[in-house]
This record gives structure tokens, sequence and C-alpha cells, in this order.
């Protein structure tokens, strides 16, 4: 039961850090090639940032699940089973496509939606690019901490709050990375 469950832990983890560094990666090049100053909109210092307090987070948030007697009620995997299953690409797929949808949608046309980058001036546009970088920013990291409870699940079922009351670890580690962010 508990090699299930540590199994379970490592993959859960993959398939949260895969599903950000491939967003994180296109994201930087798109906006990148699409700069005229060839400048991402995220910056390298916030990228580090987000890899180290997700990783570390992440890491111990998506571990905590304790192991149930329930899992025990699935077949033994084989030693040649692969690390990604299809259940496990299937949510990285989607999940990059929303994250990455998410933050270039906001980087390329949320000044429209939002309102800002509509004045004439060096300081108000100086000062709307660092609004769209911070709201940019902000929408990728909250996208992740949405991925995070998302990556609860290993299989096709779609409730991913099932039993997540009763890991209060995974609560309180998920709130703490929130404000983390947030300071």
């Amino acid at each position: 039961m508990w090699g299930r469950c540590v199994n379970d832990a490592v993959r859960k983890f993959l398939q949260f850090q895969v599903s950000i560094n491939i967003t994180a990666v296109i994201t930087t090049i798109v906006t990148a090639v699409a700069s005229g100053e060839e400048e991402s909109v995220l910056s390298a210092v916030q990228l580090l940032w987000v890899n180290i307090i997700m990783d570390t987070f992440a890491a111990l948030a998506l571990a905590t699940d304790p192991a149930r007697p329930s899992l025990l009620n699935r077949k033994p995997e084989r030693n040649t089973a692969p690390l990604f299953t299809v259940p496990m690409s299937k949510q990285i797929f989607g999940q990059t496509i929303f994250s990455t949808a998410l933050v270039l949608v906001l980087h390329f046309a949320g000044g429209p939606i939002f309102g800002y980058g509509q004045s004439d001036s060096l300081t108000d546009k100086r000062h709307d690019e660092e609004v769209k970088k911070t709201l940019v920013f902000n929408a990728f990291v909250f996208a992740q901490i949405f991925n995070s409870i998302n990556c609860r699940r290993l299989d096709n079922h779609f409730n991913v709050f099932e039993g997540i009351l009763s890991n209060w670890y995974f609560i309180i580690i998920t709130i703490l990375g929130t404000f983390k962010f947030a300071a």
C-alpha cells in the first residue's frame, strides 16, 4: 500500500512539473519572439521564483496524500510499466493548453479586455507594460495552483476534490504557497 502511495506521489509531482515547465517554455518563447525587444513577459527571476516555490510546495503538497486501503484494489503495475500513463499525458496536455492559452490571451489581448495600454504618454506606456507583466505573472501562478489541485488525481475521475478534506497537509501547504506568491 505504501509503495503504491509513493509511486503515485512521484507521478503526481512529475505530472505537475512537466505541465508547468512546458507552459513556461512556450510562454517565454512566444512572447520573446513576438516582442520587438526580444524580451519575454516572464523574467528570469520570475521563472526561477516559480520553479523554486512550486518545486518545494508542490512536492510537499502532492506527497502528503495518505496511503489508503483502496490503493490495493487496483492491479499491481509491471516492472516495465511506463512512468507516464495515458491519463497523466492527457492531464499534462490539457493543463498546458489551458495555462498557455490563458497567459498568452492576457499578454496579447489583456489591454483591450482590461482597459490598459490605451494612453500615448511614455510614462503611462511603461506603467501599462508593468501592469501587463504583473497580470500575466499572477495568472500564470494561479493557473499552476489550480493545476496542483488537478494533479491530485492520476485517473480519469472528474472529482479532484475527493478526499481533499482528509488531507489537511495539502490544504495548508497550498494556502501557504499561495500567500508566499502574494507576498
